[in-house]
């Protein structure tokens, strides 16, 4: 007969709740520091809110009030060290880190609003107003804050966004050798999205030093915690992963603190991640100056039960019973940063012309300058001064037949043998000889801690590469082993990755590496088949480079590594065996960022193409006698593009076809078609060509596969239908 027993997780689950006795014994000048950081962030938040109120802050303003005390009592123990980043709703989460980096304390008294203090006040008004003088210039607004020298990394309008990154962050402390952590910020709802729970997953197999910190409003926007999960302690997740957890009443900031306090020891000893569950209640709607009750889903008396439980009235109340401060010395304060608040919005604001005495805009001199739309999409390319840079046809060292993947896999060992701070992570990139296909040999024993293999989980490791890329201090080279595998990363890498750079105000470089391979015509059916050019290209923020050959590759792979921008470097399977000529050992030349190269000389056809198309249309055009340039693009992203070569060919030949091998859908083509006709229509004797694989993606199927798929035969059909009389 069946027996069963039992079991218990491996990580310990408690709940914590503080008696008098702890509010008596804690440190009085904690307290202090907690209450004056509640009033800063409390009067912050409700001038936000008014500004809101009266149209001026463009866009949402989530407020945090109520909410303070789980954002102070976390933050309370950490160092500017320690970094912190959060989700849409993280004013507090923002001030708190600022306010622990620049505030100075005086025992037995309140805070003082330095001039540091201040500047962190007028700053973050300024950026979630839109304004020029904000953290991020206007562009973050309310829900992308960030300010990095007080570790205050970013907080993310997408829900649980976030939480990959900060794992990237706590990989770096802990590989640099520090005892530095990370906590990372996000509410019930994103709880139960998968990104999330795959990085719980991901830091507990690799013992990160990172605080999953859930503030648990009970809604996530109108949906109660109930409706949304079978266990609405969303602590117990933590255990389910090996995580230490702890259950906290937010509305007590000392048991936050306390709980904090005892997770720090837990990430600064090595023992790895750790969860925290905040109960907290926002005190107002979503958005906005209204309470939840005004929208039908809450009621008053819910409402009115958690204000009575307000953090803020709560620290006051046991400062003043342990005379910490008078009620008078507490008021004082009170009105101190009120004042410091009427200040800053004199400064950002004032009268409407010819309006009501209560009205007022924007001052002009405040706004961005509209020519700063598009500054800081990416770098100025300033790192490449000093770069070598090498042709083929010129380099005039001594060449051998390289194949092209011992090729991907030497030079990348070349680079992290120079460069300590290059590291590479991806399934099965530290086995298997190599990955699946030899891209990473020797790189495991040769770099050991540097070549990390992921758990199944795209959108973690990606999230955690970007990561590692905004801290700054490694650059992170990340493998998908089919590029199909993008759409399962698309969050981190199009809207966190690609954007980071501009949404945080053009000034952090996002030093990241994509690597990912193109299999059509191996067999590997719909979903792992995709050529993604045309898709990557239309995110402005990212590099897209293919090469072709693999003296190209070193060279280019140089190149993006170099690059203080994120690159997708497009790897074509088919060519992975093919040979061709490369330096004997010499792997640390450049191709230079928006570098074409013309790979056969003709005057009538311009034939357009990269990666191992390149040698299908130089065979295609042998083979018919058509005279054509062939160009290798390399760089396919728009502002890498190399217009001088394509324009130069076009005007002479004054016919262009753009050849690809992928799926019509996903055209790269089709964006580059519509913006040679509109750059040179003057030029051109007839409309641009295209040769493109099928509408369908790739079957299993060796005949219905090369059916959809582009080749040497539709080439050669192409050019001619098109030759020039």
């Amino acid at each position: 007969m069946a027996t069963s027993r039992p079991l218990g997780a491996s990580a310990p689950w408690v709940e914590l709740r503080t008696t008098d006795e702890d509010w008596d014994q804690v440190d009085g000048d904690v307290l202090l520091r907690m209450l004056g950081q509640l009033t800063w962030i409390r009067t912050f938040e409700q001038h936000v809110l008014d500004l809101a109120g009266q149209g001026l802050v463009h866009g949402p303003a989530h407020s945090s009030i109520g909410q303070e005390g789980g954002a102070v009592g976390s933050i309370l123990g950490l160092r500017s060290d320690d970094q912190v980043n959060g989700s849409h709703r993280g004013h507090h989460q923002f001030l708190a880190k600022a306010f622990g980096h620049v505030a100075k304390t005086s025992p037995g008294s309140l805070p003082e609003i330095t001039p540091e203090v201040r500047t962190v006040l007028e700053r973050t008004l300024a950026e979630i107003c839109g304004l020029a003088r904000g953290y991020c210039r206007g562009r973050g607004g309310s829900m992308h804050l960030q300010w990095q020298e007080a570790g205050a990394m970013g907080t993310n309008a997408i829900v649980g966004g976030g939480v990959p990154q900060a794992a990237g962050f706590a990989w770096a402390d802990r590989q640099a050798g520090t005892d530095a952590v990370s906590v990372t910020y996000f509410g019930d709802g994103a709880v139960n999205i998968g990104s999330v729970l795959e990085t719980f997953n991901l830091a507990a197999a690799w013992k990160l030093p990172i605080c999953f910190f859930i503030e648990n409003n009970q809604y996530a926007v109108s949906t109660h915690v109930s409706e949304a999960t079978g266990e609405p302690r969303l602590s117990a997740r933590g255990p389910g992963f090996g995580i230490p957890s702890w259950r906290v009443d937010g509305m007590d900031p000392l048991a936050v603190h306390l709980a904090t306090t005892q997770a720090l020891e837990v990430m600064r000893n090595g023992g790895g991640p750790t969860l925290i569950e905040a109960e907290v209640y926002r005190f107002f709607h979503q958005n906005g100056p209204y309470p939840g009750s005004a929208f039908g889903y809450r009621g008053k008396d819910e409402e009115r039960a958690w204000r009575e439980r307000d953090p803020l009235q709560a620290v006051r109340r046991h400062v003043e019973r342990r005379n910490l401060a008078t009620a008078e010395e507490v008021d004082r304060a009170a009105a101190d940063v009120e004042a410091v608040m009427t200040e800053i919005e004199a400064e950002l604001l004032e009268p409407v012309p010819g309006g009501k005495p209560s009205q007022r805009r924007i001052r002009e001199s405040e706004w961005p300058n509209r020519d700063f739309v598009d500054i800081g999409i990416r770098g100025d390319l300033s790192e490449f001064d000093g770069t070598r840079n090498e042709e083929l046809d010129s380099y005039d060292g001594d060449t051998k037949q390289w194949k092209f993947i011992d090729a991907v896999a030497a030079v990348m060992d070349r680079r992290m043998s120079t460069d300590e701070s290059i590291v590479v992570l991806g399934e099965d990139v530290h086995k298997l000889k190599g990955g699946t296909n030899g891209a990473t040999r020797d790189l495991a024993q040769h770099h050991p801690g540097r070549v990390l293999g992921t758990p199944i989980s795209e959108n973690a490791f990606t999230g955690l590469g970007g990561g590692i890329a905004l801290d700054g201090r490694y650059k992170p080279v990340v493998e998908f082993m089919y590029a199909d595998f993008m759409w399962v990363a698309a969050d981190q890498l199009f809207n966190q990755v690609a954007r980071a750079r501009h949404m945080f105000g053009g000034h952090s470089a996002v030093p990241f590496v994509l690597r990912s391979k193109l299999a059509a015509g191996t067999g590997y059916g719909s979903q792992h088949s995709m050529d993604p050019a045309g898709i990557l290209t239309t995110s402005a923020g990212l590099r897209v480079v293919a090469p072709s050959s693999p003296f190209d590759y070193i060279g280019l792979m140089n190149s993006a590594l170099t690059c203080q921008d994120p690159v997708v470097v497009l790897e074509s399977v088919e060519l992975y065996a093919t040979q061709g000529p490369a330096p004997v050992d010499d792997l640390d030349y450049v191709l230079p960022v928006g570098r074409a190269a013309l790979r056969r000389s003709g005057r009538e056809l311009t034939v357009i193409s990269y990666l191992g198309m390149v040698a299908k249309c130089l065979e295609a055009v042998e083979r018919t006698g058509v005279d054509a340039d062939v160009i290798d693009l390399r760089w396919l992203d728009r502002a890498s593009i190399d217009w001088d070569t394509v324009e130069a060919s076009v005007k002479a030949t004054n016919n262009v076809l753009i050849v690809e091998e992928g799926a019509l859908g996903t055209s790269y083509g089709g964006w580059l078609a519509d913006e040679i006709q509109r750059r040179l229509f003057d030029w051109l004797d007839q409309p641009v060509q295209r040769v493109t694989g099928a509408e369908a993606s790739p079957s299993i199927s060796k005949v219905l596969e090369r059916a959809a798929i582009a080749g040497v035969e539709e080439i050669v059909h192409k050019l001619e239908e098109i030759r020039p009389a």
